[in-house]
């Protein structure tokens, strides 16, 4: 009878073929939530491969490879879903942005279309579509759509700045400038927008107005380097080069390959005489392009005036086998060649020159123009020595989408630590050598020789091949439990399975083994534990959908506080607890249950940072930002950004 039992209540949970289809859909959908896109693969195929013909799954697949930027396989995926539910909107939102990255913007555009038709209220989509339009460079038809929007928006202020890109494009600056005013007007704290009105100053060589607009613009978006290449050359050009050379250097922090920064750092260090990190920029720049003449001719110039006269004629002899009579070319070779002793070829240079520019006058090596400018396709070497502007300066293109950024930039705004849970990996901490032990854990361990539980936070995915072995594991979990025939073999087996559930995301299926666990063992600290967190991220997700979780956030509350009684010591369960409170704003016992794990566990580094960020909610700033403090000393170096954010 008590095997019977067993079997009853053990093999619905066995194969992962038996899962019912929508279970699978709702697992991977929680798996995305939680940005573990390759594993929300796997459960999305087995719903496709269960059921073909429903198009949830082929969507959220496709919404998955979105994230691992496997547009084409999410175009494919969203083409599928769409053919067997023609009426579903975001299918065909995110079908128009995976074309928008492989730019088949016409394609785009036609979805767009679409989706408007069934949804025309939709501000998101008429956005995108107008600036396919201008990708496509119809401008008549982005025009008319824009005055349809600022009609029915008429303060939507990315409208007006759409609107003046159009007219940048169409030549007319004197209505793009009016339409950004008005943009600005509406909006003065969009850095992108301010970063449009001085790319029209630039064009018009009126420097300051493009260093005032620019400076607004890097105040807004300061991780954007494209702002301090266009502010250096407006600095440059009111002779500021300790202003250019400092935005230059910010630039290159913010993005190490951009070839402007590095080209035009290069040309200024040579300007002010800094030759040996002039040579460092144009090895870069060189590194990038190998056959960038410009480069090649600006890195012989100085590794001339280094005393590096072999590497300088190497460089020269590149330039002048392309252009033979690049006279000033031979003029420097024809010197470096001197300065070794090597008579016969500076003479041979000496007559190409004499013969190409008999009237030309000699003279010094020319300054570097603080007034001309090329554009980086302009090959003429006579322009070797001007700074380097972007053939075209296009404005970044912002689509509204829910699914543009990261998932965790959709979810409600929670700056605390993550709570500690059991898993199989090993925690991975540079600072911290020790992982996080607790006595109960560790006789767990030592009671079960099959897998080794650590105590962790940590929310590090697993890779393909984990996956494949915590399914194996789980499986073969699966047969020991039908086959056992005491409970005192399957209480292992089972919190076993119940943590390889929770390794793969499957939640559910984990707080139902955990359910069985306790039903056989009541008092089990480390059962409420796991149960507590897996239910807590089940939480937190269908939060995310819209549900109303009070009632399964009280039975976390619950468990944990049932783990504590029977484990009072486990400052992993304080740190928990508090978390909850935390999320409930109920930040006074947060405080209270944080003090507790410290007290328990005075190294507890998330403790520290979870309490300090707990403290300034509740307006003890001074007493949060010392607890910061701790955080960042004892490994959270995160914690330091913070401090500095509530400090100002």
């Amino acid at each position: 009878m008590r095997r019977i039992f067993y079997l009853l209540v053990f093999l619905p949970l066995v194969g992962f073929a038996q899962f019912n289809t929508d279970r699978l859909v709702m697992i991977g959908r929680s798996a995305l939530y939680y940005e573990d896109y390759v594993l929300s693969i796997q459960y999305f195929n087995q719903a496709i491969s269960q059921k073909p013909w429903l198009y949830e799954p082929w969507f959220f697949r496709g919404v998955a490879k979105f994230y691992l930027e496997d547009y084409r396989g999410a175009e494919n995926d969203c083409s599928e879903a769409i053919e067997r539910n023609p009426y579903v909107v975001s299918a065909y939102e995110l079908r128009g942005l995976c074309r928008i990255n492989q730019k088949k913007y016409a394609e785009a555009v036609k979805d767009y279309d679409r989706a408007l038709r069934y949804d025309p209220e939709n501000q998101s989509l008429w956005h995108n579509r107008i600036l396919c339009l201008i990708q496509e460079k119809q401008f008549d038809r982005a025009l008319a759509e824009i005055d349809t929007m600022t009609t029915h928006w008429s303060r939507y202020a990315r409208a007006y700045a759409m609107q003046a890109e159009v007219y940048l494009l169409q030549n007319d600056t004197t209505k793009a400038v009016t339409s950004l005013s008005k943009s600005l007007e509406l909006d003065p704290y969009d850095g992108g927008i301010w970063a449009e009105r001085a790319v029209i100053s630039l064009a018009r060589q009126e420097w300051k107005d493009g260093e005032e607009f620019l400076t607004k613009s890097i105040h807004l978006l300061p991780k954007h380097p494209t702002n301090y290449i266009n502010r250096a050359l407006a600095r440059y050009n009111q002779n500021n080069l300790r202003g250019a050379m400092a935005d230059y250097d910010t630039a290159l922090d913010l993005d190490p390959n951009n070839f402007l920064g590095h080209y035009n750092r290069g040309l200024l260090r040579a300007q002010v005489g800094d030759d040996n990190r002039g040579i460092e920029d144009f090895d870069f720049v060189l590194r990038l392009e190998p056959d960038n003449l410009m480069a090649l001719f600006n890195r012989a110039l100085l590794l001339e005036q280094t005393g590096n006269l072999r590497a300088a004629i190497r460089d020269y002899s590149k330039v002048i086998e392309q252009y033979p009579n690049f006279w000033f070319g031979l003029q420097h070779r024809a010197s470096c060649y001197r300065r070794l002793g090597n008579t016969k070829q500076a003479e041979l240079d000496e007559f190409r020159i004499l013969k190409a520019q008999i009237d030309k006058r000699y003279g010094h090596q020319p300054r570097l123009s603080k007034k001309q400018m090329r554009k980086r396709s302009d090959e003429d070497l006579e322009k070797y020595n001007q700074i380097v502007v972007a053939d075209e300066q296009e404005v970044e293109h912002e689509y509204k989408s829910d699914y543009r950024g990261r998932v965790q930039n959709r979810k409600a705004e929670l700056n605390f630590q993550p709570m500690f849970g059991l898993t199989f990996a090993r925690p991975k901490d540079e600072v911290k050598r020790d992982s996080p032990y607790e006595d109960t854990v560790e006789a767990f361990n030592q009671r079960s020789a099959t897998r080794t539980i650590y105590i962790s936070c940590d929310q590090t995915r697993l890779g393909e091949e984990g996956m494949k072995r915590t399914f194996a594991f789980i499986d073969s979990l699966s047969t020991a439990i039908d086959a056992s025939k005491n409970t005192n073999d399957v209480k292992p087996l089972l919190f076993l399975r119940a943590v390889a559930y929770s390794a793969i995301q499957n939640f559910d299926n984990a707080i139902d083994d955990l359910g069985i666990y306790l039903q056989i063992d009541s008092t089990s600290s480390l059962a409420y534990w796991q149960r507590a967190v897996c239910q807590a991220k089940v939480n937190e997700f269908n939060a995310a959908q819209g549900t109303n979780v009070e009632l399964q956030s009280a039975n976390v509350l619950g468990d944990l506080s049932d783990a504590i009684q029977f484990a009072p010591k486990n400052a992993y369960l304080y740190y928990d607890r508090g978390n909850l409170y935390a999320l409930r704003h109920d930040f006074q016992r947060a405080i209270d249950d944080y003090t507790r794990a410290i007290a328990l566990e005075e190294h507890l580094a998330e403790a520290y940072y979870n309490r300090g960020l707990a403290r300034i909610k509740a307006n003890k700033k001074a007493e949060g930002i010392a607890d910061l403090s701790k955080a960042g000393e004892l490994g959270l170096y995160q914690a330091y950004s913070v401090i500095k954010k509530y400090q100002k």
